[in-house]
C-alpha cells in the first residue's frame, strides 16, 4: 500500500412542507398516495378477469402461495432473494428492510424507515451495496440517507448477497461483503408484455403500492416501474408513539435494443423523493430528491476465446433537505436555538468495461476496470426565517475518485471440485475542500488540511474452494480473502481525529477474512453453514462524547490562560478481530408441513483498547413452521434475541456507537397467503403478536423530540398487522 498527502488547491463550489399525521395503534388506511393516482386500477382488471378458482392448466402463471420467512442460498457464501415475494415480517418498504430477514443481517434503526444495513457487524461502506450496478452515496453528514434508502425492493428483479471478501467484480472495500439491487433484461423470441403490481396496507397508516410493467419485442423493449410507501408514527408495544413517519416514491424507466441474442444496447433512468421524521435526532428529512441514469452494453459469444464483452456508464445525484421544524415541532436548544437547516449533496459518475474470457473448458476469467468520482456539497442556515439556506451558495467539502483493475477466475478441476480466485488494485484520490471546520451549529475552526489531497494504492484479493460430496448432497468449502478499504466520507470529512479537528490522514483498514462451510440438501432436507475469523489492522473506529480542551490567553485585563473544553465525534485506527457464522436449515416434515431455521452470531474485540468491538449484534435465532397447499397456506415464525452485554459505551461506526447493555426478546409472527386466481394473490399477517416492548442492541439513542417520550433505544412497533394483494400477468 501506497499513500501520500499533498497540497492542492480546488474551487469551491427547496424542501417540500407536509405534515405527518398522529396515528393509532392500528390504523390501516387503502387511500393511494398522491404520487400514483389510479395505481390499483390492475388489480380490479385482474380481479374481474380471473373470478374463477385458479385453473392449472400449464401455460398460465402460478404464484407460489407460501410466504417467505428465510432467505437461503444453493451456491457457498451467496444467497440470493425474491424481493417481489410475500415476506413475514410486514413486506420491506426499503433496501435495509428487505435485508433484515437474510440470516447474518441486521439494521440499525432510526424510526421507521432509513436504517442502516449491518452484516455479521460490519456496516457503513464495509458493506457494498449496488443498485443496478450503480454505486449510490447518500449526502448526509449523519446517515439520515444511506444507499438502501434509495431502494424499493419490490421494484427489482433479484437481490444477491455475497458474503465477505469474496468477490472482487462489484467494487472496492467491502470486506463484510456486497448486495446487488438488480432488474433483468433478456431478449424474448417472441412479443410479450408483462405487469407486477402489488399493494400493502398496515398499521399505523402503512401503506405501499408497486407497479413494474415491461413490453417486449425481439428488437426492442421497455420497462416501467413506480413505487410509493408512506406511514404515520407507530406505537411501540407500550402504547408510546415514535417518531418515524414518512412517504417516499419512485420511478424508474429504461428501453433496451436487442438487434440479435447476443447484443443488449439498455439505457435507464430513475428519480425519487420523500421525507421522514427521525426518533434518534434532532432533525428530520425533508427532501430525499435522487435522479441517475445509466448506459449499458452488453455482447455474448463473440468468440471461442471471448464469451462476453461490457461497459456500462452511470451518473447520479441526490439532493437532500434536513431542519428542525418542518415534521416536529419547533423547540429551540443548545446547539439550534433557530429554525436550522442543512442541505448536503452528492454527485456520484462512474463507469465499468469487462471482459469474460474462457481460455479453456474448466476455466472462465473475468477481467476489467471499473471507475468512480464523488463530490459533496453543503450549504446550511442557523435561521431560516432570516437567512434562507436556499440563498447561500453551495459549498464543496470533499473530492472522491477510484480507479481500480480486477481479475476473477472460476476453474472446474474435476467434476465435483471447484476453485475460484480473484485480485484488483485500486487507486484512491481524496481532496479535502473545507476551508474551514463546523465543531457545531453556531462554531467553526480554521482546516489544518484545507486544500490538501491524499492518495492511496490498494490491493485486493481471495480465493475459495469447493468440493461436492457424497453424490452432490453436500457441498464443502473454505475461502481466504483480504481487502484494503479507504476511509469513507463520514469517517474523515464528517469526523475529527484525537489530535486535531480533522481525521484526514487516518489509515486506509485491511482485513484478512476466512470462509469456512458446508450446504447439504437431500430430499426434504435443505441445510447451510458458514463460519469466519477476520483480522482488521487498522479498523476505523467511531468514538463519540470524547473531551478536548483548550487553553488560550484570557480575556484583556484578566490576566493569565483560560482553558474550555467540548464534547465531539472522532475517527482512529484501531486493530480489531471478529469470529462468528451463520446457520439455516429447511426440513419437510410431512406432505404439508414445512420448518424453516435460522441461527446468527458474531463476535468481535477492539484489540488495541482491549474491549469489546462495538456495534455487534447480539446472537440471533428465528424458527418458521408452515403449512401449505396449492392454493394456500399459513404459517408462524418466532425470533429470539439474546440479550448483549458485551458493549464499548461511545465507540462504534458511522452508522451509530454503542449505549450499553441490552435485554434479550422474543417476538411472534403469523402470516397466511392465498391465491385467489392463477394471476392474483392475497397474504396477510400480523408481527410482534403478542405486542412486546422491545428495541434491538444496535438501535439509535433515542432523541428529545417534542411531544415524545424519550427512550434509551428508539424501540420497535408494537402489534403490526397487514394486507397484501399481488397481481401478475
Amino acid at each position: 500500500m501506497h499513500s501520500s498527502i499533498h497540497s492542492h488547491s480546488a474551487p469551491p463550489s427547496s424542501p417540500r412542507k407536509r405534515s405527518f399525521g398522529a396515528t393509532a395503534s392500528f390504523r390501516p388506511s387503502l387511500v393511494p398516495s398522491p404520487h400514483l393516482p389510479g395505481f390499483l386500477a390492475a388489480f380490479g382488471l385482474a380481479l374481474g378477469v380471473q373470478a374463477a378458482p385458479a385453473p392449472t392448466a400449464p401455460d398460465l402463471v402460478q404464484l407460489d402461495p407460501v410466504v417467505a420467512t428465510i432467505a437461503r442460498g444453493s451456491t457457498p457464501l451467496v444467497v440470493t432473494a425474491d424481493p417481489k415475494a410475500p415476506a413475514q415480517p410486514a413486506p420491506a418498504h426499503d433496501g435495509a428492510d428487505v435485508l433484515k430477514n437474510i440470516p447474518g443481517f441486521s439494521v440499525i434503526r432510526k424510526g421507521g424507515t432509513d436504517g442502516d444495513p449491518v452484516l455479521r457487524g460490519l456496516a457503513g461502506s464495509r458493506l457494498g451495496i449496488l443498485v443496478d450496478g450503480e454505486s449510490i452515496y447518500g449526502g448526509c453528514g449523519n446517515r439520515m440517507d444511506p444507499p438502501t434508502a434509495y431502494v424499493f425492493p419490490a421494484a427489482y428483479d433479484r437481490i444477491t448477497v455475497v458474503k465477505g471478501p469474496q468477490s472482487v467484480l462489484h467494487g472496492t472495500g467491502n470486506s463484510a461483503g456486497v448486495v446487488l439491487f438488480e432488474r433483468d433484461t433478456r431478449r424474448p423470441a417472441a412479443r410479450e408484455n408483462s405487469l407486477f403490481a402489488s399493494a400493502t396496507a398496515g398499521s399505523a397508516g402503512r401503506f405501499d403500492a408497486a407497479f413494474d410493467a415491461r413490453v417486449a419485442a425481439p428488437t426492442a423493449q421497455a420497462r416501467v416501474s413506480a413505487t410509493t410507501t408512506r406511514a404515520d408514527d407507530y406505537s411501540d408495544g407500550s402504547g408510546r408513539s415514535v417518531h418515524s413517519a414518512y412517504d417516499r416514491w419512485s420511478a424508474n424507466a429504461s428501453a433496451a435494443w436487442t438487434p440479435d441474442a447476443h447484443t443488449i444496447l439498455e439505457f435507464s433512468t430513475a428519480r425519487s423523493d420523500g421525507e421522514a421524521a427521525y426518533a434518534d435526532r434532532l432533525m428530520d428529512g425533508v427532501k430525499f430528491a435522487r435522479e441517475n441514469y445509466g448506459l449499458r452494453f452488453t455482447r455474448t459469444a463473440l468468440t471461442p476465446l471471448l464469451a462476453s464483452a461490457e461497459a456500462r456508464i452511470f451518473s447520479n445525484y441526490v439532493d437532500h433537505v434536513m431542519d428542525n421544524f418542518s415534521r416536529r415541532t419547533f423547540a429551540p436548544s443548545m446547539m439550534m436555538p433557530g429554525r436550522s437547516v442543512s442541505n448536503p449533496d452528492r454527485r456520484t459518475t462512474g463507469g465499468l468495461a469487462q471482459l469474460v474470457l474462457t481460455p479453456a473448458a474448466p476455466a472462465r476469467v473475468t477481467v476489467g476496470l471499473d471507475t468512480q468520482r464523488n463530490t459533496h456539497s453543503v450549504r446550511s442556515t442557523s435561521n431560516e426565517l432570516t437567512a434562507p439556506f436556499a440563498a447561500h451558495p453551495r459549498l464543496r467539502d470533499a473530492a472522491f475518485r477510484q480507479t481500480g483493475a480486477f481479475a476473477e477466475s472460476a476453474f472446474t478441476l474435476a467434476s465435483d471440485q471447484r476453485l475460484y480466485a480473484g485480485a484488483r488494485l485500486d487507486h484512491w484520490r481524496a481532496t479535502d475542500e473545507r476551508p474551514a471546520v463546523a465543531l457545531s451549529m453556531m462554531s467553526t475552526a480554521a482546516n489544518p488540511g484545507a486544500g490538501h489531497t491524499r492518495t492511496s494504492d490498494l490491493a485486493s484479493g481471495f480465493a475459495r474452494y469447493e468440493r461436492d460430496l457424497a453424490h452432490s448432497a453436500a457441498t464443502v468449502f473454505a475461502g481466504l480473502g483480504r481487502t484494503q478499504r479507504f476511509p469513507d466520507y463520514w469517517e474523515i470529512v464528517k469526523n475529527e481525529s484525537a489530535a486535531s479537528v480533522t481525521a484526514f490522514g487516518v489509515r486506509p483498514e485491511t482485513t484478512a477474512q476466512l470462509d469456512v462451510g458446508t450446504l447439504y440438501r437431500r430430499g426434504p432436507v435443505r441445510f447451510t453453514l458458514s463460519a469466519f475469523a477476520s483480522q482488521i489492522d487498522d479498523y476505523l473506529l467511531v468514538q463519540s462524547n470524547v473531551v478536548k480542551t483548550s487553553t488560550a490567553p484570557a480575556m484583556p485585563g484578566m490576566g493569565g490562560m483560560t482553558t474550555t473544553s467540548r464534547t465531539t465525534t472522532i475517527t482512529r485506527n484501531v486493530d480489531a478481530s471478529t469470529w462468528g457464522g451463520e446457520a439455516d436449515l429447511g426440513l419437510r416434515l410431512a406432505e404439508h408441513w414445512n420448518v424453516d431455521a435460522s441461527l446468527a452470531y458474531v463476535r468481535g474485540e477492539n484489540d488495541t483498547d482491549s474491549l469489546p468491538l462495538a456495534q455487534l449484534p447480539p446472537l440471533e435465532s428465528r424458527i418458521g413452521l408452515s403449512y401449505t397447499q396449492p392454493a394456500w397456506s399459513a404459517g408462524t415464525v418466532l425470533r429470539l434475541v439474546s440479550a448483549q452485554g458485551r458493549f464499548a459505551v461511545n465507540q462504534g461506526n458511522i452508522v451509530g456507537q454503542d449505549l450499553g447493555r441490552s435485554a434479550g426478546f422474543g417476538t411472534l409472527a403469523f402470516h397466511a397467503s392465498w391465491r385467489a386466481t392463477a394471476h392474483t394473490r392475497l397474504s396477510a399477517g400480523v408481527d410482534n403478536a403478542l405486542d412486546r416492548t422491545y428495541a434491538e442492541h444496535i438501535s439509535r439513542a433515542g432523541g428529545m423530540v417534542p411531544g415524545f417520550t424519550q427512550t434509551t433505544r428508539v424501540n420497535e412497533p408494537g402489534r403490526f398487522l397487514w394486507l397484501k394483494l399481488d397481481v401478475s400477468l
